[in-house]
């Protein structure tokens, strides 16, 4: 069967000389997903995303300063907790980051880096072990014999583990001998 490719507005057969010169496959998986987008200042929420000084951040606090007509927005980096602040115009576009959050189950704790593994078993070996109360508690529950859960975010080509919590599910691995 021929390769599909897909533009949203139909499908698209190429014929046999194409496909030998473009000879691509696009699936979900690795599709090309925007790091950032643009969108109305006015759209703006307390908890959403933005981008401040070139950091994914979220929004903690949004005030408008009625006799200059600015926006001031405060957030706080996702990934280094540091208080961030900009103002702009209310009819002003800002970035926003793509943020993912996924959660991962802990198998190993080695050399300062995780060994996490998918609910598919597909296993991701390249996310530090965070400093402060975050590591402690990952490592310190990893050692007493729990099943760790760890959240993992990513956004704009960072990610780190911001959080984790005793797996109710137990998936164990067993070996046939």
């Amino acid at each position: 069967m021929p390769t599909r490719y897909s533009a949203g507005h139909g499908e698209y057969f190429p014929r046999s000389e194409d496909r030998k010169e473009n000879d691509h496959t696009f699936d979900e998986e690795n599709a090309v997903k925007p790091v950032t987008w643009s969108e109305k200042s006015s759209d703006l929420r307390k908890n959403a995303y933005i981008i401040i000084e070139g950091r994914p951040c979220k929004v903690v606090d949004i005030s408008v300063e009625e006799s200059r007509a600015m926006t001031q927005v405060k957030g706080v980096d996702i990934f280094t907790g540091r208080q961030l602040e900009m103002e702009f115009l209310p009819d002003h576009s800002v970035d926003i980051p793509a943020v993912r959050c996924l959660e991962y189950q802990l198998i190993n704790v080695d050399e300062g880096f995780l060994n996490l593994v998918t609910q598919d078993w597909v296993a991701k070996d390249d996310v530090k072990v965070p400093v402060g109360d975050i590591g402690n508690q990952i490592t310190s529950d990893f050692d007493a014999g729990k099943d760790v859960l760890v959240t993992v975010v990513s956004a704009m080509g960072e990610e780190a583990a911001v959080g984790c919590k005793e797996s109710q599910k137990v998936h164990k691995v067993s070996y046939l001998t």
